[in-house]
């Protein structure tokens, strides 16, 4: 039997014996895909662990502990790091991941001098719960080819069954765990899964019994180059939409609008991504796979973000050995593990739509979610990005942009739908008037005005009684038919 996990919020606070787990819940998720960009670009894994550790405590004070995210290798950036790592070399690109974190910050000052109201107006439910969608579906490829694999080039049978087992642990903890085990199901499954991975011997533990228990981490420092940081900074422009995006995801999950906050949160990931940078890290940004943790189990607590980014900093910067061990995580078990996550996200985006009530009998809705989903699901998942001189714009990004661009440009309504008379105008009003005093959701069918007794709508709007008995007959001979607050059709 099924049953409702309690919500641990924002700022509550955990006790320490359960927040160590949760911690390492988040910790272990993050650690796959924070190590593959090292892994493509050359740059140290173990600093990208350690500075992905220390980007989400700057970013955790910089937000005021306010905002749950985790803050891991953006991959984004592997294309221009590897081709400046070819030519000027890996401390040339080092510079341009300065500058990219720079740009964050300049932008989240812009945007604290602006404010945040354009983002409403740019980025209504319709678009952004269309792009979380994107985000969720277009990484389950990915995740597929993860858990379809155990580390190598071809498909592997043992791989797979790691990773069936991990998905399946994972999701029956969640649904039918009880206590800490309902709590940490994502953390659980990974054991399971690395258990299992034991038997089928796809654990290599060389790498752990030779691997030092104490080390100390080899920084390296940018050489400043601007030929790499014209080709690596611009970057920062995409990372910034997947950013707005990922924030928007975190509020919709633990039901709070953390719009107000942009600024801060973009301030956060610039100041990490410097740091990163600056000691020989990648450039961060914020998890999808944190953020589906945080949707699967529902703790929301800051303070756990605490701990994880604590974790990585020791384990990614002293700790070899642990590092080791972690590593040995097959990939089939991460890929398993991921396949809940990044559905998690996708579904979050359906929430969104559901709860902001997009009505899809609208057509301008229909076309802008349709446009979004073919070109963000179908670039992601098939690994197509368009080039623009040295740089590529990813389906996410491209997606994000065309939705942004038909918000602005599709009408909002038809020009034979608008009011052409003060009498319809008013009609139209009272609708949303008797909407609000019925308590009912917008775009519901409402209690009828009665034309021998006008009700307080329509008084309120000077509406005769033949206006408004013509008004309640509209009404009820198109029952779904949609208003906006304006009093246009929507």
């Amino acid at each position: 039997m099924t049953h409702e996990r309690p919500i641990i919020g924002v700022e509550d606070r955990v006790p320490v014996r359960l927040a160590i787990p949760l911690g390492l819940q988040h910790f272990m998720s993050m650690f796959g895909s924070t190590v593959l960009v090292p892994v493509l670009t050359g740059l140290s894994p173990s600093l990208a662990i350690m500075c992905s550790g220390i980007g989400t405590i700057l970013y955790l004070l910089v937000t005021r502990g306010k905002i749950p995210n985790y803050l891991g290798s953006s991959f984004a950036f592997i294309t221009p790091i590897v081709a400046v790592g070819a030519s000027q070399g890996l401390n040339a690109a080092l510079s341009g991941i300065v500058v990219a974190g720079i740009i964050y910050v300049i932008v989240a000052g812009i945007i604290k001098i602006s404010g945040t109201a354009w983002i409403n107006r740019i980025l209504p439910p319709v678009v952004v719960g269309s792009v979380i969608i994107v985000i969720g579906i277009g990484l389950s490829a990915t995740a597929i080819n993860m858990a379809y694999d155990s580390g190598g080039s071809t498909f592997v049978m043992s791989g797979f069954i790691a990773a069936f087992i991990t998905f399946a642990a994972a999701i029956a903890f969640s649904s039918i765990g009880r206590g800490i085990f309902s709590t940490i199901p994502v953390l659980l499954g990974i054991i399971v899964g690395y258990i299992c991975a034991l038997f089928l011997g796809l654990v290599d533990f060389q790498p752990v019994m030779s691997a030092a228990w104490v080390g100390l981490p080899q920084l390296q420092h940018p050489t400043w180059d601007i030929g790499a940081i014209l080709l690596i900074a611009p970057v920062a422009f995409v990372v910034i939409i997947e950013h707005i995006g990922h924030l928007l995801i975190v509020g919709e999950i633990v039901g709070k609008d953390y719009t107000p906050m942009l600024s801060q949160s973009l301030l956060g990931d610039g100041l990490a991504t410097i740091v990163a940078g600056l000691l020989g890290g990648t450039p961060t940004t914020t998890y999808a796979e944190n953020i589906g943790v945080m949707s699967v189990t529902r703790v929301y607590a800051t303070q756990v973000f605490w701990y994880a980014g604590g974790l990585a900093f020791i384990v990614g910067g002293f700790c070899p050995k642990l590092e080791m061990l972690i590593r040995s995580i097959p990939t089939s078990v991460i890929g398993g593990v991921s396949m809940l996550l990044f559905g998690l996200i996708a579904c979050n985006g359906l929430r969104m739509l559901v709860t902001s009530k997009v009505d899809f009998s609208v057509n301008r809705n229909l076309m802008i979610v349709s446009a979004i989903l073919i070109i963000g699901i179908g670039m992601e998942t098939s690994g197509i990005s368009i080039p623009i001189g040295n740089y590529t714009i990813p389906g996410m990004a491209l997606s994000a942009l065309v939705g942004v661009l038909l918000n602005v440009l599709l009408p909002r309504t038809a020009p034979d739908d608008s009011p052409s008379t003060p009498a319809e105008k008013a009609c139209l009003e009272t609708h949303d008037l008797a909407d609000e005093s019925q308590g009912a959701p917008e775009g519901l069918e409402v209690a009828s005005i009665k034309a021998e007794e006008p009700g307080p709508a329509s008084q309120q709007k000077g509406m005769s009684n033949v206006d408004a008995a013509r008004c309640t007959q509209t009404f009820q001979s198109a029952p779904g038919l949609r208003l906006g607050r304006s009093g246009t059709r929507a």
